[in-house]
């Protein structure tokens, strides 16, 4: 016992750091194992490491070895896991934002996007907000409201997984393909409605009823209002410069940085989260190509290989899978999977139909944009942290990102074969020759 004793550290601080750098090793182990299978069987990586935070999590570690995961994630461990993943998402968020390119390069692109944008939100929404009005006394809480309660669900289903799909798209040379530019836009503009859909159920929920919401959505509109259209025009000398020369320097790093920390603190503030403040800081950011890429190039990389699994991880361990156990939790989460799927899966098929495209383009459109990812689980993080929904629609809404995710790629591949893909890219090169022939 003295010799135990003795090896205790004296500073609080450093023992805490002792319990906290073992639990962030296992996470990255997991996670790099579970992103490898992932692309071993095709999928993206992200889908390996959501799956390794709810392996992480009670429902399979916390069952098997409940001494040891208490041992890995105490108490006091959870709040340093919470605030890593909050800087996290903020700075992630930010990357999106600032990764958003919402121009066509031709006529009516941007009015097509936006057809199918509206396709893709407006049906996986009403399909949402109609299974969360039915199951509104099974799963919500007793003081939100059925509106909110349907609105949240709706608002969750809506999403896209803009990063994931953007990246699936790059991966296949289909970005500069109208049908990936497209998919790209419409993703992005999803996704954003769907950030102030969650901004106005924030301030809603925190807020004294409708009344008490209203400063709060005021100043989020004016915060949203200073940072497009008073900060973004003070970046622009910076994004300039990064064009000319190349590269983000030291000075544009800090700037980089301290931009979106400060708008999610300002956001937070406010009482609509700092993931908010992050995207507005990236939509703000100078949109040139070279700045972009410089800024991923500088970024990326350590945002998504250590904050993100934390995250993943910190969500895992309130995912609960046993609490949807039974006849009764099962539908109600065959009934989420079901609206979530359809709507976005035929309503942006159906609108690609409806624009001209072949049939086999427009399913696996409508797979792509059926995809959630991460954007859903950082959307329902929220809600759970604000008291707007409980630990069993949490733990639904989980897999169902995991498998709409999981489905993407396969349902896309499915419906547009490699030599189907391979043509689609020769025949636009083509036109696109024949348009331009100087």
């Amino acid at each position: 016992m003295t010799a135990l004793a003795h090896l205790t550290p004296p500073d609080p601080n450093l023992a805490l750091i002792l319990k906290v750098l073992p639990a962030l090793v296992v996470i990255l182990i997991v996670a790099a194992i579970c992103g490898r299978l992932a692309q071993l069987v095709m999928q993206p990586r992200v889908l390996g490491e959501m799956v390794a935070g709810v392996l992480l999590g009670p429902t399979l570690f916390g069952w098997l070895f409940p001494g040891a995961q208490a041992a890995l994630f105490p108490k006091e461990v959870r709040p340093v896991l919470y605030v890593l993943s909050t800087i996290g998402l903020t700075l992630y968020m930010f990357l999106v934002g600032a990764g958003l390119d919402h121009g066509g390069r031709t006529p009516g692109e941007v009015r097509k996007a936006s057809a199918l944008a509206v396709s893709g939100i407006v049906p996986s929404l009403l399909l949402g907000f109609g299974a969360g009005l039915l199951l509104y006394d099974l799963l919500s809480l007793p003081d939100v409201s059925p509106f909110q309660f349907a609105l949240f669900v709706g608002g969750a289903l809506s999403l896209t997984a803009f990063p994931m799909l953007a990246r699936i798209l790059y991966e296949r040379g289909l970005e500069n393909t109208q049908v990936g530019r497209l998919t790209l836009i419409a993703a992005s503009i999803d996704d954003a409605l769907a950030w102030c859909i969650l901004a106005v159920l924030s301030a809603m929920h925190l807020g004294t009823g409708p009344a008490g919401a209203l400063p709060t959505i005021g100043l989020t509109a004016v915060f949203a209002v200073v940072m497009l259209k008073v900060v973004a025009p003070l970046l622009r000398p910076m994004g300039a410069n990064v064009a000319r020369t190349g590269r983000l320097g030291a000075t544009g790093m800090y700037v980089v940085v301290l931009v979106p920390l400060t708008a999610g603190w300002l956001t937070d503030w406010i009482g609509v989260y700092s993931v908010f403040g992050g995207f507005l800081a990236g939509l703000a950011m100078p949109r040139d190509p070279k700045f972009r890429e410089a800024l991923h190039g500088r970024m990326m990389e350590i945002v998504s290989t250590l904050l993100l699994p934390t995250f993943f991880t910190f969500s895992g361990l309130n995912t609960h899978l046993g609490g949807i156990a039974g006849g009764a939790m099962l539908l109600a989460f065959g009934l989420i999977l079901l609206a979530g799927f359809a709507g976005k899966y035929f309503g942006c098929a159906l609108a690609m139909r409806g624009m001209g495209f072949g049939r086999r383009e427009s399913y696996a459109v409508g797979a792509l944009m059926n995809a959630r990812g991460l954007m859903i689980l950082i959307f329902i993080n929220i809600g759970l942290a604000q008291g707007m929904i409980n630990q069993e629609l949490f733990a639904m809404l989980v897999l169902v990102a995991i498998l709409t995710t999981a489905g993407a790629l396969p349902l896309y591949k499915l419906a547009l074969p490699e030599r189907l893909e391979t043509r689609t890219k020769v025949a636009e090169v083509s036109e696109l020759v024949r348009s331009n022939p100087s």
